[in-house]
């Protein structure tokens, strides 16, 4: 796996990190990869896929239900910054 520039993806992102953060950062990403191989070692052939991590389908999951809906008009009404009935936010990523 070719190696991350984590300072750069950092200033992309604006913000910028230390030498002793990157160096962090980049042993806990690490540590992550090695886990990932050691999860991919597993021998999962003839397995069968789970879809829950129950035995029966979840029933308990309430359905959504619709409840103090707000207008646009409303929603926008303490923005600081409106166009077009859409906030308007800072560009934080390059």
């Amino acid at each position: 796996m070719e190696q991350i520039d984590f300072k750069a993806l950092a200033h992309q992102l604006m913000f910028e990190l230390s030498d002793a953060e990157v160096r962090d950062i980049e042993n806990e990403f690490n540590t992550l990869l090695k886990q990932m191989d050691l999860m991919n070692a597993i021998d999962t052939d003839g397995v069968e896929p789970q879809v829950y991590c129950f035995d029966d389908e979840t029933t308990f999951i309430r359905d959504d239900q619709v409840s103090n809906v707000f207008t646009q008009q409303q929603a926008l009404a303490n923005a600081p910054k409106v166009r077009d009935g859409h906030f308007v936010v800072p560009k934080v990523v390059k």
